[in-house]
């Protein structure tokens, strides 16, 4: 077998019962899949201790009581604030945490608008919209209200008060709490008139928005709570469902390499070692830490398993070959096609680590 080393002397020698080439062609095909369904399987287990130790939680899509609040690059998807998700590609959304992900690789999305149901189509150019925006369009809606003020802050030397709800911006109504924070980013250096609701009655305040663009306050976050859901399993129950979260991981990854089409141009967004540190948290999260490790693992398997020369899933179409013919491929053919897999592979690196410094440059 013609490997990284590409060593035509070592070829040119009959081959040593411990060598790899000495070997059934049956032990052959089990040690190229040993690094794959290792890969697979500790992603497997780290998921099934995740589900025994902390089970699961989400917010789930059918407990929004006010939708999602949809931005400027959602609303030209044609999604708009209030709608609530129903089925992607006609499969039901149970956790709001799929949606983006969803769309980005589904076709048709159904969403329930003003008590009506309403069907939006997804073309490529949409996808290139939410890969160009990183999948930063929606969000869960709750309501406009201040749970709390920090101290030395804008808002601590106004008149607003916990509990206030914000019902006008400079006139014009708002319901949503990422309605206030996008009008204020909008107004840096700038002030704002403010209509509250506090205690029923309604208060107007004036504030000024620092460059920064933030005034100070955090919301009230309560009713967002009652949207999530916690599911425990035990042992036995966590084993097929990691399993589960395994396959659906790889079966999205697979399904992403429909982006890299033209249209798309999935391909500019590809992340590599730099781009792959900054979706880091910036504290220690170990759950965050141990879910990326599965979900790596995954990739790591699925990129191993592609049939390109000098991957285990190159190697692994020679020997299906060898298999059912039950003839060698020529050591010639074996160089040339390593020869090729090298080149593929250092194409592919230069597209991921091109991709990383262009964004690292110009953001």
């Amino acid at each position: 077998m013609i490997d990284e080393s590409m060593d035509k002397e070592q070829m040119k020698k009959p081959p040593q019962p411990w060598e790899f080439r000495s070997k059934p062609t049956w032990q052959r095909f089990i040690i190229m899949i040993g690094g794959v369904t290792v890969n697979f399987l500790l992603a497997w287990f780290i998921y099934t201790t995740l589900l025994v130790y902390k089970g699961e939680s989400y917010l789930d899509n059918s407990k929004l009581k006010y939708g999602m609040y949809v931005n400027e690059v959602g609303q030209k998807l044609g999604l708009k604030t209030g709608d609530k998700v129903v089925s992607i590609d006609n499969k039901k959304v149970e956790k709001f945490g799929d949606v983006v992900m969803g769309i980005l690789l589904g076709d048709q999305i159904t969403v329930i608008r003003n008590g009506k149901e309403v069907k939006i189509k997804l073309t490529d150019e949409d996808k290139k919209i939410i890969l160009e925006n990183q999948g930063d369009f929606i969000s869960p809606a709750f309501p406009a209200k201040i749970d709390s003020i920090l101290p030395n802050s804008v808002a601590s030397k106004s008149n607003l008060k916990k509990g206030d709800a914000i019902v006008k911006i400079d006139g014009k109504p708002i319901k949503y709490w990422d309605e206030l924070t996008e009008n204020i980013q909008k107004h840096k250096t700038d002030s704002l008139e403010l209509i509250v609701n506090r205690n029923n009655a309604l208060i107007d305040l004036k504030i000024y928005v620092p460059k920064e663009g933030k005034i100070g306050i955090a919301p009230d976050v309560s009713e967002i709570k009652t949207f999530a859901t916690t599911k425990k399993y035990d042992f036995f129950e966590a084993i097929p469902k990691g399993f589960n979260q395994t396959i659906d991981v790889l079966t999205k990854q697979v399904r992403q390499f429909k982006l890299f089409n033209s249209k798309s141009e999935g391909y500019k967004h590809v992340k590599g070692p730099i781009g792959i540190v900054n979706l880091m948290p910036k504290t220690w999260d170990w759950m965050f830490i141990w879910k990326f490790t599965a979900m790596f693992s995954v990739w790591l398997a699925f990129l191993n398993l592609l049939p390109i020369p000098a991957l285990d899933g190159g190697h692994i179409v020679f020997l299906l070959y060898e298999m059912i013919t039950g003839r060698k491929p020529t050591e010639k053919v074996l160089e040339i096609a390593q020869i090729i897999g090298f080149i593929i592979v250092m194409g592919i690196m230069l597209l991921v680590f091109g991709s990383d410094i262009y964004h690292l440059i110009f953001g």
